[in-house]
């Protein structure tokens, strides 16, 4: 890391331009799924889906109203698996799947692990085509993300629940340009850089400013204060900006373990199932 940022600090000085493309690179590139633990669940149905002629890999249980669990940037399918279970006993087709460059998927457009918010989104919208609208969506992270990109794209849910979303990623960048040591020169033009190959303005992106945009479904967000990966002040951004928002504080969760503590489970299938949720600030 040492020399990476003393790298980084030379390019923003002499050649912004190759600190550019190397920032972008990096924001891009998808970390390695390392696996989590998976509950145990009755098997499901594989199905596949293409996008611009590129498979996108997912697994379909039970009938009823469909409800889509959706991973995070370098997730997969598999981490959602404990939402299966409640969901399915209470009547509904549950679809999981894996964006292209993640999982079991194909590679996207950018190649091997390196992708976009708004292509995870075309993979979405590509696995809604085949299994329908949906009543509800579990999304974590950049799956957050993507759900709210589809949002502008067609995609109807009665309820979303968002885990931990990723939603102003521009405060992100500045914790990236920390970390490996470049300035406002190739911070900005990261940003310029990564909208252009996404094809879609960097704004697009920040949730808060862009949800008059969209006809917004009542949502649950739940976050822990703690989390690494994404701010908390996100969640609570947009809960103070949706017209019909939840905001759960979790705590000792983190990013990852939120994914299978039967508390968040529980409260994600109620919101979910609900008729007539309870919105208010927990």
């Amino acid at each position: 890391m040492a020399a990476t940022r003393t790298a980084f600090g030379t390019l923003e000085r002499v050649a912004p331009a190759l600190g550019v493309r190397w920032a972008t690179n990096l924001w891009l590139t998808v970390p390695r799924f390392n696996g989590r633990a998976r509950p145990a669940i009755p098997a499901g149905t594989p199905f596949i889906v293409t996008v611009r002629d590129r498979k996108v890999r997912g697994t379909v249980w039970g009938s009823g109203p469909a409800v889509y669990l959706v991973h995070g940037w370098g997730g997969a399918s598999t981490q959602l698996l404990s939402f299966v279970t409640p969901l399915v006993g209470a009547g509904h087709k549950v679809i999981a799947f894996d964006a292209l460059s993640h999982g079991a998927s194909d590679p996207g457009e950018l190649g091997p692990r390196r992708t976009t918010i708004p292509e995870m989104a075309r993979s979405f919208m590509a696995v809604v085509r085949a299994h329908g609208q949906p009543h509800g969506v579990v999304a974590h992270s950049a799956g957050a993300s993507s759900t709210f990109y589809a949002l502008r794209d067609g995609l109807r849910p009665e309820r979303l629940v968002f885990l931990s979303p990723m939603a102003q990623p521009t405060e992100l960048t500045m914790v990236f340009a920390a970390t490996l040591g470049f300035g406002e020169r190739v911070r900005t033009g990261m940003m310029r850089r990564v909208g252009e190959l996404a094809g879609a303005p960097w704004d697009d992106f920040d949730m808060p400013r862009m949800v008059t945009r969209i006809a917004p479904p009542p949502l649950l967000t739940v976050h822990d204060p703690a989390d690494r990966e994404t701010r908390y002040a996100d969640s609570v951004a947009l809960a103070k900006v949706w017209p019909a928002a939840e905001l759960v504080t979790a705590r000792n969760l983190g990013h990852w373990r939120l994914l299978r503590d039967p508390a968040t489970v529980t409260r994600a299938v109620d919101f979910v199932t609900a008729a007539t949720p309870e919105l208010k600030a927990v």
